[in-house]
Parts: C-alpha cells; sequence; structure tokens
C-alpha cells in the first residue's frame, strides 16, 4: 500500500513538472517580447500613493506618442533609453508640480515580476526588462503595466489590438486566457523552487 501511495505521488509530481516546464518555457518566451513600467512611490502614505499616481499619468501621457512608431519590444526599449532624461524630467516634475522634492530616478533594468493580473490579461512571473521610476525613497507600493505592447493605454480596443500585432498567437492566448491562471501559480512556485539551487 506504501508502494501505491509513493508511486501516486512520484507520477503525480512528474505529470506536474512535465505540463509545466513546457508551459514555463512559453512564458519564458513572452517575457522576451514585452517591455514593462514600474514605478514605486516613496512610502504608502496616501500622499504618496495618490503623487505616483499622478507621476504615472504624467509619463504615460508623454510616452505614448513615442511608442506609436514602436514596432518591436527591441525599438520600444531603444525609444526609452533615447528618451530616458526626458522621461525623468517629466516625473520630477509631477513631483515638483504637486509640491514634493523628491528625488526621481528613471533606469531601464531587468528584474523579477510575480504573475500580475491586470484588466482582462494576466503576465506571467519572470524576468522582464522594464522602465523603473523610484520616487524619493521608493518604499511604498509599486504600480506597473506592460508599456509595450501598449497594454498601459486606457482603451480596451487599442489593449487588444496593440497586444494582438505585437504578441504571436501562443503568447497573446497566454495572457488573455483565464484557464491558465492556476499554471501560472504552479510557474511561479516552479520557478521560486528552482530558485533555490
Amino acid at each position: 500500500m506504501k508502494l501505491l501511495i509513493k508511486s501516486a505521488c512520484i507520477a503525480f509530481v512528474l505529470t506536474v513538472i512535465y505540463s509545466v516546464i513546457p508551459f514555463e518555457a512559453q512564458c519564458s518566451e513572452l517575457s522576451q517580447d514585452v517591455f514593462r513600467l514600474h514605478i514605486l512611490a516613496n512610502s504608502d502614505s496616501e500622499a504618496d500613493q495618490s503623487l505616483k499616481i499622478k507621476v504615472r499619468d504624467e509619463v504615460l501621457d508623454y510616452t505614448e506618442d513615442l511608442f506609436n512608431s514602436a514596432n518591436s519590444k527591441e525599438e520600444a526599449e531603444s525609444i526609452i533609453s533615447d528618451n530616458l532624461q526626458s522621461i525623468s524630467n517629466v516625473a520630477y516634475q509631477t513631483v515638483l508640480d504637486n509640491g514634493y522634492d523628491y528625488v526621481v530616478t528613471a533606469e531601464i533594468t531587468n528584474m523579477y515580476f510575480n504573475t500580475r493580473y491586470y484588466e482582462g490579461y494576466t503576465l506571467p512571473s519572470g524576468m522582464y526588462d522594464a522602465l523603473r521610476i523610484t520616487i524619493g525613497e521608493g518604499e511604498g507600493h509599486n504600480w506597473w503595466c506592460v508599456m509595450y505592447p501598449s497594454i498601459c493605454i486606457s482603451s480596451a480596443e487599442d489593449k487588444e489590438s496593440k497586444a494582438k500585432e505585437a504578441l504571436d498567437d501562443d503568447e497573446y492566448n497566454i495572457v488573455c486566457n483565464e484557464q491558465y491562471q492556476y499554471k501560472f501559480k504552479v510557474v511561479e512556485m516552479f520557478e521560486k523552487f528552482c530558485s533555490l539551487f
């Protein structure tokens, strides 16, 4: 009986691993085609969280026109790189206009994101390139979205068409299909387990 239970457990673990590894590879490919925005508030105070949203709005407004010519993640990242100082200036001016004197830094980084759910889209956990804007101490809750393809924009129709243009069919299916949500969690746990070694 014990042998049967052990065999069933091993079979279950192997089944999970063999179903997770291909899906994890698809998720990893997706992270190569997406460029994210990550904004860290100075603190969790209501005023600092409100300021973070104002910075977000101004940065997205400024970058929306910049991204109109981007046809790939690499082009989007190059546009951000070429305009990094002006994006930082927009964020800093917003901070000043709202009566604060926090330092603002903007950088392109490769960072780990947990699985994130956002208005009809799910982005799996993994390492993503991102524009990170840090306001002041950067110790408050963050805000994130996808700058390329432009899922940060307000129109749902625009989001869908931008995502379909930028992602291949498998990637688009992953981010839009709610049936994968349990797999996202399994992949996230698998990645955390693998990072221990």
